[in-house]
């Protein structure tokens, strides 16, 4: 089995710079894993893993030898390497290199009536990562981001998704295609804004819907207040007139997955 020991090993270099850039991660077609979990979440969501990397004083290599039957080279590495390559101090001695996946609209695989959540250019990773995890948790059928600011397999993503970026089907498109898309399969949107809008939850999400939320700074862009079947507004009763996006996007989805009958 190949060890790797020095952190100026080239390929550790290549590695670090898919930790850092997210143009290293395009160029290359792959990003980083880091936990157990998440490259058990990665493989069971189809994503194909090239190497695994791990440190023998916190796992076992019997232990993720099994985790698939896809062809994987594993690379033993040191405390040195490892703690370069980490972003967490609690993950359990384990890191994959794993091909990213198409996010094109076109790629979504759809039922008859799907509930799909809809963020326009998420700027926080944080909020990006805990969208997700409510989407998992409602099994929404898709989440799209529109006019994203960075790529999702950015590792503050994965990690604030405690592995749900590989759970949900993910689209990507400016906010042009994600409405022609919407409108072509006659999927109903209703835009969180707090503009013209009326009480979420005195509208029918029965049919195909699309929810729509936007940055807590902007809100949602003029276009997707236009040409919204229906805007809606959670009542607030303090002193602010907003709440945190993914906080939000929870209240929306799961009023959706009641009105469905869970």
């Amino acid at each position: 089995m190949k060890q790797i020991t020095s952190v100026q090993n080239p390929f550790i270099k290549s590695l670090v710079l898919l930790q850092e850039k997210a143009k290293a991660r395009k160029q290359s077609g792959t990003f980083l894993i880091e936990g157990k979990r998440e490259i058990e979440l990665a493989i069971r969501g189809g994503y194909q893993i090239e190497v695994i990397l791990f440190l023998p004083e916190l796992i076992d290599y019997n232990q993720i030898s099994k985790l698939t039957n896809q062809p994987i080279d594993f690379i033993e590495i040191n405390k040195e390497v490892y703690q370069k390559l980490a972003y967490r101090d609690t993950t359990e001695g384990i890191l994959a290199v794993a091909k990213s996946k198409s996010l094109a609209l076109k790629d979504l695989k759809l039922g008859e009536n799907p509930l799909i959540v809809i963020a326009e250019a998420p700027e926080k990773p944080g909020n990006i990562g805990a969208i997700l995890r409510t989407a998992d948790a409602a099994k929404v059928d898709a989440v799209i981001i529109a006019d994203p600011k960075g790529d999702l397999f950015n590792p503050n993503i994965v990690r604030s998704s405690v592995g749900c970026v590989f759970t949900n089907q993910i689209a990507t498109g400016t906010t042009d295609e994600v409405i022609a898309f919407l409108k072509e399969r006659k999927i109903n949107f209703y835009s969180a804004t707090l503009q013209n809008s009326t009480s979420y939850h005195t509208q029918d999400y029965n049919a195909p819907t699309a929810l729509v939320v936007g940055t807590e700074a902007t809100g949602l862009s003029q276009k997707w207040r236009d040409e919204a079947t229906q805007n809606i507004i959670i009542p607030m009763q303090g002193e602010i007139d907003s709440m945190n996006v993914s906080v939000a996007t929870a209240i929306l989805i799961f009023e959706a997955k009641r009105q469905r009958g869970f």
